[in-house]
């Protein structure tokens, strides 16, 4: 039997009185919410060119409303573009226009970051006066007939960490095979209370936390921005059972006064992505809870989950079919070989890319973007654009973005694994490798650093010297210590920015950068 289509799961919800979206002190049952999409479908059919993509931008800060805005585009067959804040004057506008937003859903919040451009389709403002009063009034719409699976349900832009993003497509039939496939694989009921925080326009939000609620006819609780110093006060007030995240939530948290009753709340699981080992272990600790920390690609044909049994440092095992491949020679990469201190010692044989050799059904596409959906699907097998390595039993260890390279003493590195391991260094809540020039030749390691508090060179290179698995081209040369790392709004280290914003700097001892060799 075939997954319902996302739309058929919101339908479903039209006659339950149960509680579904709770928000800022008000709450809307899902009978009550259903409707409220039907009527923003009303709002808007009216205006529907159908010579054009039937898309819609959605620019607007966490809030029922948001919410609203996606289920009515479930029920109409449209497709939410989710548009990013990070992205800013040219960026925005080239995302509104390349993906044919009809018009765009917009809050007071970001409102003025479209002050100025031009060519923007028509702009609809749920701040505005009497917009309340229209969304009243308007009779709900019938929903004669549900999209297709093949419908796309939305549009959502990739990270970005290396180039420009893409536009990944997510159909009705992928959203509610997602959105089931959740809610079955953590046992998830309409007893539950999911906490979704992360931005709506990430695919994290919906995918991890929306949808499956819906499937399961939760309630949910939507922040309209994360607040490590509320996250826990609310989680009590509202009784939340799953948490879903992407990033730093969980060291954010941590970082919070410890109390002797953290564990004393209603949590059961913390569902997310690229959290540190570190953090995941203390979170779990700490709060009582689960933390299920997986590693997946928002096109959705790549996914490794860690198991019981997973070895500290790695992100777990992938289905059959998912491998690590030389990329030149379309072999499959050797396990790696470790020291008796734990380190890679065949990394340019071992570290590959990770693609899936049977999944590339999996892949509905990139909007308009025939160059990316080719390099992605090539020889019939799905390139992901992520390196890795594994140990002879096939657990997976991450080694950076494609391209992320540094050539030490003529010796390749992957930069993941030593950010791993300076992470370890007490007070780092961020760190970022790359390659800076060495004044002899090829790369030097530099390390960019999140810190609270001053730098002590000799503390770090003492913490260096007691790291057994600490590769021998390994250490940094340089440390520069920042007050942010630049990232994504789903909070992924943007390498690319830290590249310009280094290109051209002198590297001496001084108050931001530090000589360690």
């Amino acid at each position: 039997m075939s997954s319902p289509t996302f739309a058929e799961l919101v339908l479903a919800r039209a006659e339950d009185d149960s509680t579904a979206i709770i928000f800022e002190g008000q709450s809307w049952t899902w009978r009550e919410t259903v409707l409220e999409a039907r009527r923003r479908v009303t709002l808007i059919r009216p205006h529907r060119n159908h010579d054009l993509p039937w898309h819609f931008g959605v620019f607007c800060e966490n809030s029922a409303e948001h919410v609203f805005w996606w289920l009515a585009a479930a029920l109409d067959g449209a497709t939410v573009v989710g548009l990013n804040p990070t992205r800013r004057g040219s960026d925005l506008a080239r995302d509104i226009g390349f993906t044919q937003c009809q018009f765009v859903v917009v809050d007071e919040a970001r409102r003025p970051l479209l002050d100025g451009m031009l060519d923007l389709p028509p702009i609809l403002e749920v701040d505005a006066e009497g917009y309340r009063d229209e969304v009243a009034a308007a009779e709900p719409a019938l929903i004669e007939e549900l999209p297709s699976p093949e419908t796309i349900m939305s549009l959502v832009f990739t990270s970005g960490t290396t180039s420009a993003p893409k536009a990944v497509i997510c159909t009705q039939r992928r959203m509610g095979m997602l959105a089931v496939t959740q809610q079955e694989r953590r046992a998830l009921t309409a007893d539950d209370t999911f906490y979704v925080v992360m931005p709506l326009f990430h695919s994290n939000a919906v995918m991890a936390g929306l949808a499956p609620a819906v499937s399961a006819g939760a309630s949910v609780v939507v922040r309209r921005r994360f607040s490590a110093s509320n996250w826990l006060p609310d989680v009590r007030e509202h009784g939340v059972t799953f948490f879903n995240y992407v990033g730093k939530p969980l060291n954010y948290i941590l970082a919070t006064p410890e109390k002797p009753d953290d564990a004393d709340n209603t949590l059961r699981i913390a569902f997310g992505n690229e959290a540190s080992e570190r953090d995941i272990a203390r979170f779990a600790e700490r709060f009582g809870c689960k933390v299920i920390d997986s590693f997946g690609s928002s096109e959705g044909e790549i996914r490794i989950m860690r198991t019981p049994e997973t070895p500290p440092g790695s992100l777990g095992r992938a289905p059959e079919g998912t491998v690590v491949l030389d990329p030149e020679t379309l072999a499959e990469c050797p396990p790696a070989v470790f020291d008796e201190r734990g380190r890679v010692t065949n990394g340019d044989q071992a570290i590959g890319e990770i693609v899936n050799k049977v999944g590339a059904q999996l892949f509905e596409g990139y909007w308009n973007n025939p160059d990316a959906d080719a390099d992605r699907l090539r020889h019939g097998w799905v390139w992901s654009g992520d390196l890795a390595y594994r140990d002879a039993e096939g657990f997976f260890y991450f080694a950076g973005r494609n391209g992320d390279w540094l050539r030490v003493d003529g010796e390749n590195l992957a930069a993941a694994p030593i950010e791993r391991l300076l992470l370890r260094y007490p007070g780092f809540s961020g760190v970022a490798v790359v390659a800076t020039p060495d004044p002899i030749v090829g790369d030097a390691v530099l390390a960019v650093v999140e810190l609270d508090g001053a730098f002590d060179p000799d503390a770090f290179q003492a913490f260096l010297d007691t790291q057994p698995d600490l590769g021998t081209k390994w250490s940094p040369a340089f440390v520069k210590v920042v007050d942010e790392l630049p990232r994504t709004g789903s909070n992924k280290v943007i390498k690319r920015a830290i590249d310009r914003q280094l290109r051209g700097e002198v590297w001496e001892a001084t108050a931001q950068g530090y000589l360690l060799r």
